[in-house]
Parts: structure tokens; sequence; C-alpha cells
């Protein structure tokens, strides 16, 4: 039976995002760049982390953006440590590369990479803090 939107995960609908089109217009128009630092980085998230990219990968391919360019960091042969979420950021750099004209679209892209860098990190925070399955503690140790 096909997921609706009532029994899909909010991961799963954010993993179904189309942040190729929230860079595209995100990095170039002031009206899209809530949804492009909002929903977007989430998604963005949300897909490298269930791949396993650690946070400091992606802040990493943030400052070659800041010191190398779009176009120079969309060229990695290898952006991450796998090919699965290297090509997912690939794709994602080379839309952004073409979208953007100006060198502040340059800095709103790596400034993008270091926010979807720190939401990994949130979300790898949040599962080390939870409870165990079946722990009836409520409170601290």
């Amino acid at each position: 039976m096909p997921h609706t939107t009532a029994t899909r995960t909010d991961d799963e609908i954010l993993a179904a995002t189309d942040v190729s089109v929230l860079l595209r217009y995100g990095l170039t128009q002031d009206a899209f760049r809530t949804a492009l630092f909002g929903d977007g980085a989430i998604a963005a998230a949300v897909t490298l982390d269930r791949l396993g990219v650690v946070p400091r990968s992606v802040a990493y391919v943030a400052e070659i953006v800041r010191s190398g360019g779009l176009a120079y960091a969309a060229q990695l042969p290898e952006p991450l440590p796998s090919r699965a979420a290297s090509a997912h950021l690939r794709d994602w750099l080379e839309t952004a590369a073409q979208a953007v004209t100006m060198p502040e679209g340059e800095v709103r892209a790596a400034r993008w990479l270091d926010a979807v860098a720190e939401l990994i990190g949130l979300r790898r925070g949040a599962r080390v803090r939870r409870w165990p399955t079946g722990s009836t503690s409520g409170g601290a140790c």
C-alpha cells in the first residue's frame, strides 16, 4: 500500500524534497531564501545523514566553496567519503554553480552547506541523547 501523507514521517517527506530546485531559486531570489535555509537545509541534512555523512565533511566542502567557488567544488571527483553522498552533493553544487552569477551567491551557498553540516550534527546528537528503547527512567541519572 502506498504511503499517504498521514503515515509518512517528517524524515520521509523531507527526504523527498527537491533540494536542487530550492538551491536554484533560494540562492538567487530572496522570496525563496527561507525555504532554502529551512526545508532545503533540513532535507539535505536528512539525505546526507541517512548516507552516513559526518558534519565535518560537509563543513569542509563549504570551505572549498569559499576558497575555490561552486564550480570548482562541483568538479571534485568525490567531495564526500561515499559515492552515493557525493552524487547528491555534486548535483546540488552543479545546480548552485549554474544558478549563481554573483559572488554573494557563492557565499550564501557556503553558508547553506554550513547549516546542513550543523543540522547533521544536531540529528546525530539527538540520537545519542535518546533513552534506550524500553527504558522506564524518565529523569536524568
